[in-house]
């Protein structure tokens, strides 16, 4: 009998980086259907982010994991990798990794091979298959749609079909999410709200928070709030929750990432910064207001989907890849005012509950 196939992915990162990767995941899975798919990836990421098993549970998409840990430098820890890569024996690599330079890109190909896999798919020796592409509008190109042309050979990604997001959530996942929003089940609509953020250049204050909560509050009379975010935050968002008047939840490390994903899928909107809950209530199909700083070009890691606002200021500085800016303070976000937030909350809102508003 012959031997089934084994895909190794390779892809790094938490929350945020598996729902962009989702339409790529699918089309490989779709590619290579009997095949037994493995990911790459790292396990511990810290406190405030979910690794990608949690996200990928029940999707089918990996039947097995192998840890990378991320910046090893260490020789041996490299060896160790390769010897497991080669008793895995895959015939297949697939590389979605995040924009890195041509000699990063180099390097892993010549690692990859030295694990004794023979074909690589997906790794980007052009410039332009490195980089997101500048659109007609100025905006970039998605990152999960710059995956989607490094996979091309594998077919067609479909990124314009919402079904490519679908994390196959479970009967027991939406009956627990059920149960939790039993608690403010007289608040309608709800309001998802999540203030976590990996690093520093990221955050928009408490003081701005505390701020917007208050107004919208007086604004959105009859709407529920619900905090969402890692076990970490909960005590922060505790805080910035008593500042909303109505029905209120704080549910931050209290569901599993999937619960929380069904968690947003009752919600009629999410507000929060560029964040993996972000990216998640994005996947769900709950329009998002989020408010980014400019550590990246304007689009790239956007929610996808047209229904979104995004608040976003350019600056001379933009592109940093920063995660703690002190020269300027986080001038791109710390600029973006609680009314310009308000307004897009608002506008939103009227869209999506026009008799809540």
């Amino acid at each position: 009998m012959k031997e089934r196939q084994r895909i190794l992915i390779y892809r790094l990162g938490s929350l945020g980086d598996t729902i962009v990767a989702l339409p790529a995941l699918r089309l490989i899975a779709q590619a290579f259907p009997d095949a037994e798919r493995w990911m790459l990836t790292n396990f511990s990421i810290g406190a405030k982010a979910a690794p990608m098993a949690k996200v990928l549970d029940s999707t089918g998409f990996i039947h097995g994991y192998l840890e990378y840990q991320i910046g090893t430098r260490d020789l041996r820890t490299l060896l160790r990798l390769r010897k497991k890569i080669r008793q895995l024996r895959p015939d297949v690599l697939i590389y979605l990794t995040e924009s890195r330079s041509l000699l990063k890109t180099l390097r892993d190909a010549l690692f990859f091979r030295a694990c004794g896999v023979r074909r690589l798919i997906g790794v980007p020796y052009t410039a332009d298959m490195r980089t997101c592409r500048r659109m007609a509008d100025g905006m970039f190109e998605y990152e999960g749609a710059r995956l989607a042309r490094c996979l091309r050979e594998l077919g067609d990604a479909r990124l314009d079909d919402p079904a490519v997001f679908d994390l196959s959530l479970s009967s027991p996942e939406r009956e627990a999410a059920r149960c939790a929003l039993e608690q403010i089940a007289r608040a309608k609509p709800l309001l998802a709200l999540s203030i976590g953020a990996k690093v520093s250049v990221k955050d928009w204050g408490d003081a701005n928070w505390s701020a917007l909560l208050s107004r919208l509050s007086e604004s959105l009379t009859g709407w529920g709030l619900v905090m969402l975010g890692a076990d970490v935050e909960w005590t922060r968002s505790d805080t910035l929750v008593k500042c909303w008047r109505g029905a209120s939840l704080n549910l931050c490390g209290r569901s599993s990432v999937r619960e929380s994903a069904a968690l947003l899928g009752n919600c009629r909107l999410f507000l929060g910064h560029d964040s993996g809950p972000m990216h998640l209530a994005a996947a769900v199909g709950t329009p998002c207001v989020a408010v980014f700083c400019a550590r990246n070009m304007p689009g790239v890691w956007f929610p996808y989907g047209n229904r979104h606002r995004v608040l976003y200021h350019s600056v001379a500085c933009r592109d940093c890849r920063l995660e703690v800016c002190e020269k300027y303070q986080k001038k791109c976000i710390t600029s973006i005012s609680v009314s310009e937030v308000m307004d897009a909350v608002m506008t939103l809102a009227k869209e999506v509950a026009p008799c809540a508003v």
